[in-house]
């Protein structure tokens, strides 16, 4: 029996469904987490054949005990994932250490972690980027705005999300901005004039997408964040010839292998000097591990099909044994707490009740980049779509 390690297998909350599919497929599926067992939910401890609490993640020489416990009792590790932006990291060290050979290791992380070092990989994959440059201080930053022209993004060179992400308008914010940012190392960008689409997939060990998906993201998250305005996106229908190329070609790049992936890049809305016309597609990030919330339980509403189940198929058998259905828009809407909304939660859900397929409040914990309370909506036409955001935002 193969023996696979899920670090944080309990948040996100639904990544006990990748825990359950491993088990089904004959894994032994070993659980690290700071949460006491009991307060596990019971779909996950029926997934996990053992679990080992750290009292914190943070701490690398407990999670190094844990899987040296695991080792012990178990024998070599065969995987070792988070599936989570805030843990690839950790997980890579861990591998490293162990000797584990399904995932990066320490040595392969720069280009996956380090917003400066995707640049170059981008580029084998023929895409552009945004010009950039490595804040060091006051002067070099100001050099590099005027050059560029203003706005400007700045964003730490290793961040997780729309954290610390800010758009700078004048020499006055980027001087405000250098007084009282933190220690990190930053990365400023000439603002992209555009909206953020995704190439989503799951990959097998030959670089080949068992499943394909992306997501357009009208505004962005580090606006979203920094306005504090309510969270929209949408699960594409279909994935655009365009879009897909510049994913199959940065999987290409990077070497990706086996991993669930949500790559991102920029469609320009108008003629950008020096960086394309109108259409043309830009790489942003890469992100190896699936999109964050809810949009796992979303590609299953869109393609009527199970991506826990995909996924584990693709780490026990290298290919995929659960079909794909029928494909469909899915949007979420995120609502801000305190706005006044023309329709409240009662009428939204009657006059959706054929549409939407799951609601509800988000945790504190994601509250900052989706709002307070969720719908997610499916839909066959664009014109639904659009009618269900402007029944969502409409307000008083």
């Amino acid at each position: 029996m193969k023996n696979f390690i899920f670090i944080s297998p309990n948040f996100p909350m639904t990544y006990w469904k990748f825990c359950a599919e491993l088990k089904k497929n004959g894994m032994r599926v070993l659980g690290i987490g700071d949460s006491p067992y009991e307060n596990l939910l019971q779909e996950l401890r029926d997934s996990l054949d053992e679990y080992y609490k750290v009292s914190s993640l943070e701490n690398y020489d407990e999670v190094f005990k844990a899987v040296a416990f695991f080792t012990f009792k178990y024998g070599k590790i065969d995987w070792l994932e988070s599936n989570n932006e805030y843990w690839l990291m950790r997980d890579a060290q861990l591998r490293t250490e162990f000797n584990i050979t399904t995932g990066p290791k320490i040595q392969d992380m720069r280009k996956i972690k380090f917003k400066s070092a995707m640049k170059e990989y981008y580029a084998k994959a023929g895409l552009p980027t945004a010009r950039w440059h490595i804040v060091e201080g006051l002067e070099d930053a100001l050099e590099f705005a005027h050059t560029v022209g203003y706005p400007v993004v700045v964003k730490p060179d290793n961040g997780v999300g729309a954290n610390n992400t800010y758009k700078l308008s004048s020499d006055e914010d980027l001087e405000f901005f250098m007084e009282h940012k933190n220690d990190e190392v930053y990365i400023m960008e000439e603002y992209v004039r555009g909206y953020v689409q995704t190439f989503d997939a799951i990959v097998d060990s030959k670089g080949q997408p068992l499943f394909e998906s992306g997501n357009i993201s009208p505004k962005s998250i580090m606006d979203i964040v920094n306005d504090n305005s309510d969270s929209v996106y949408y699960l594409v229908k279909d994935v655009p010839d365009n879009i897909r190329s510049a994913g199959l070609r940065t999987i290409k790049a990077f070497g990706v292998r086996s991993r669930f992936i949500h790559l991102e890049f920029f469609v320009l809305t108008e003629d950008q000097e020096g960086l394309g016309r109108k259409g043309d597609v830009l790489g942003l990030e890469v992100n190896m591990r699936p999109a964050g919330g809810y949009t796992p339980d979303m590609y299953n509403y869109s393609q009527e099909t199970d991506v826990y189940k995909i996924w584990a198929d693709m780490v026990c058998y290298d290919k995929n044994t659960k079909p794909i259905g029928a494909h469909h828009f899915c949007a979420f809407y995120g609502r801000r707490d305190g706005n006044h909304y023309k329709l409240d939660d009662y009428e939204i859900r009657m006059k959706y009740v054929g549409n939407i397929v799951m609601s509800g409040r988000i945790p504190d914990a994601l509250s900052g980049a989706m709002a307070n309370q969720m719908y997610v909506g499916r839909f066959d036409t664009e014109e639904e779509l659009n009618a269900f955001y402007r029944d969502l935002s409409d307000r008083f």
